[in-house]
């Protein structure tokens, strides 16, 4: 096991969210942009979806997570916050890699929305035919 005495970095990344990640050994307290988990998360989803990394290697009281998560929207940055979450835990202790890649936690989702196409209305919708 790794030095639990120092802080662990890691990004996490979903969509246009991007998620600096740092966890520091306490008794499970969370900072994201400033506010705790409820007030950033308000909704259970997102809150279940943040903590799955720490749920699943059941370390959830044993570190501070201090998160700064810009762009994008809540699922994003709910996402973004887990996968980072996920590569910071990792580097404090790599037995946590084959559960974490199991669960699919370690593995960033790089869809993106499509861009919108010159001659139709969205990327892939085309306007309506008329025959007559």
């Amino acid at each position: 096991m790794a030095q639990s005495t120092e802080q662990i970095q890691a990004v996490g990344r979903r969509k246009t969210s991007s998620a600096r990640v740092i966890l520091r050994p306490g008794e499970g307290n969370w900072s994201i942009n400033g506010r705790t988990l409820t007030e950033y998360f308000p909704r259970l989803f997102h809150r279940k979806r943040a903590e799955e990394a720490l749920k699943l290697t059941e370390t959830d009281g044993r570190f501070d997570v201090v998160v700064r998560v810009v762009g994008g929207g809540v699922t994003g940055q709910a996402d973004a916050v887990r996968l980072g979450v996920a590569r910071a835990l990792v580097k404090q202790d790599e037995e946590f890699r084959s559960p974490l890649r199991r669960g699919g936690l370690l593995t960033r989702d790089s869809r993106k929305v499509e861009r919108k196409k010159p001659g139709r209305p969205k990327a892939r919708k085309k306007f309506q035919f008329s025959k007559r």
